[in-house]
């Protein structure tokens, strides 16, 4: 599903930031920045918000509609290793490749076929201030908002993820940070999430969702894909290793299961040359990228 108007500035972002090896860079154009105040209001409304009568009626309203949602998204998605999450019995750190605003769907569709659990979704405090449907489930959905705030997120964010996990639920962490839309290929990951998996000792669900094509419009530039599921091994923390130890080694080793579940479902070797493949569904028209040119965003 194609959200967010016409692709052409953001595939070019794509091309750019992957020829210039800033694979985690922002490449959406027209993202509300905030300042200080801004950022500083959007939090507290959020915290003022969280836990009243008010939120847990619209967030049981916007679990009804998400999975309602979920279920009509993922009508095509196909489901590969659930047996791995056999051994995954408490709460736990799911991520994931990040190439849509709805691949949460996914995840979550994942989670309904596996268990009762709730699924936490880790977001930019900029996406709480989205209009219509999808900022509504932003708001009161289970989101929990990270910031640059360095109060926010050094107290509050961390004792959200542990009061989360402690409930014995799953907590879904983009380490690719940015969304790249429709970009097949997983990027390097970023240390908060397994961070995090190593302070509270709790596992990583490790996944890659792989897009295909089909022959079938979805807009002027794009085709509709429709997405497999890959639930890869669980990666657990080392009880005898310290949290900074743990962390960057369940990172290498989610990077490393990530980029094999790439090469198996594609059948060629990672590498972040620029492709026209590169972004699933794209039928616009391809400009030669060059160097010097200028990002929009």
């Amino acid at each position: 599903m194609i959200i967010g108007g016409m692709k052409e500035k953001v595939v070019k972002n794509i091309e750019h930031d992957a020829v210039t090896g800033q694979l985690n860079a922002k490449v959406e154009v027209n993202d509300p920045i905030f300042t200080k105040a801004q950022q500083t209001a959007v939090l507290q409304r959020y915290l003022q918000r969280n836990g009243t009568l008010t939120y847990r009626f619209n967030n049981h309203v916007s679990r009804q509609v998400a999975g309602l949602a979920t279920r009509y998204f993922n009508r095509r998605t196909r489901f590969e290793g659930l047996e791995n999450l056999a051994g995954v019995t408490g709460g736990a750190i799911i991520t994931s490749n990040h190439f849509n605003p709805l691949d949460n769907t996914v995840v979550r569709r994942m989670v309904q076929r596996t268990s009762k659990k709730r699924l936490y979704i880790v977001s930019r405090d900029t996406n709480l201030e989205m209009g219509g449907v999808i900022g509504y489930l932003m708001n009161y959905y289970d989101t929990i908002p990270i910031s640059d705030d360095k109060e926010y997120a050094g107290r509050v964010f961390p004792k959200f993820i542990q009061q989360a996990l402690a409930q014995e639920q799953y907590v879904l962490i983009y380490p690719e940070q940015e969304m790249w839309f429709n970009y097949r290929k997983p990027r390097p990951v970023k240390r908060g999430a397994y961070y995090y998996a190593a302070k509270f000792q709790v596992p990583v669900i490790s996944c890659f969702v792989e897009i295909q094509d089909l022959p079938r419009m979805d807009n002027a530039e794009f085709d509709q894909v429709r997405y497999v599921m890959h639930v890869l091994k669980p990666i657990f923390p080392d009880p005898q290793k310290s949290v900074r130890d743990n962390s960057r080694a369940m990172m290498a080793l989610d990077y490393q299961q990530k980029k094999t579940a790439y090469e198996q479902a594609y059948g060629k070797p990672l590498t972040y040359q620029f492709e026209p493949d590169d972004v699933a569904g794209w039928r616009g028209e391809r400009m030669p990228f060059a160097p010097s040119a200028e990002k929009t965003v």
